[in-house]
């Protein structure tokens, strides 16, 4: 199973982005939503209306849709982070997972952190589990902080039973408002690596290196920019490769600095 939530979890879309990209890639149909009436504030996760036909208007409600491909042997459960009964509704998820003898769960996120877009995109791969950590080459969770659905989530799976890990892709804050198809492709890559799904299409590859070009083209316009993402790429360069560890920091440093607002947005 895997499983992504737009908004707190989600830095320029990158998760849900993959997520969706993997719908397509294997083919998963919808068999199941969650009814977000009992979870989701409506002020907070507005519905939209839509036109049929240029005539009918329609609702669309902020459901978290389940989907299943047979040919891939994976189960995708993909929606907006919840706002309120976190534990009745990963528990919910967990029980689906359970019925369907799901092996594994892997949630995906993105935050932002102090990396330049010019270096590969940073993607730790964590579990708490000691099996899985050795047999998959993963970084043990020792995050201490505010947590979203993917932390309580990972829980919940604890508590049932269930294996899972958790996919984390940094990118740039100062870029925060774009969706990042980088981070996606490097998510879906890491992904691959570890379960076997389908890794990035040509497109959405296409896709991240218009919008590298696209992000370099802003940067060299503004001098002040320019002038601090080279002191990030002088920083990336002098250091290792940043761990789960040094990500998880990033994140709780950011969590504090915004007061609590959505990193997504």
């Amino acid at each position: 199973m895997v499983a992504a939530f737009q908004g707190w979890n989600d830095a320029g879309g990158a998760a849900s982005l993959a997520a969706g990209y993997l719908r397509v890639a294997t083919d998963a149909e919808r068999f199941a939503v969650i009814d977000p009436d009992p979870f989701i504030d409506y002020q907070q996760t507005r519905p939209t209306v839509t036109l049929l036909d240029g005539q009918v208007r329609t609702v669309e409600w902020p459901e978290t849709d389940i989907l299943a491909s047979e040919d891939a042997d994976i189960v995708i459960v993909v929606g907006p982070e919840p706002n309120m009964r976190w534990r009745a509704y990963a528990d919910a998820i967990c029980g689906l997972a359970a019925q369907m003898g799901v092996e594994l769960v892997v949630t995906l996120g993105a935050l932002l952190a102090d990396t330049p877009h010019t270096r590969p995109v940073p993607v730790s791969s964590t579990a708490s589990d000691e099996e899985l950590i050795a047999r998959l080459a993963l970084t043990r969770s020792n995050y201490e902080g505010p947590t979203g659905i993917v932390g309580v989530l990972h829980d919940a799976c604890t508590r049932a039973g269930l294996r899972s890990a958790s996919l984390w892709a940094a990118t740039p804050h100062y870029i925060s408002a774009s969706p990042n198809p980088r981070a996606a492709v490097a998510l879906l890559e890491r992904l691959s690596e570890l379960v076997g799904t389908p890794g990035p299409s040509g497109e959405l590859v296409r896709a991240a290196s218009e919008y590298a070009v696209r992000v370099a083209a802003a940067v060299a316009e503004d001098p002040e920019l320019a002038g601090y993402v080279e002191q990030l790429e002088s920083a990336a360069d002098a250091e290792d490769p940043p761990t789960g560890e040094d990500l998880a920091r990033d994140f709780e440093r950011y969590l504090r600095e915004q007061g609590g607002e959505e990193p997504g947005q």
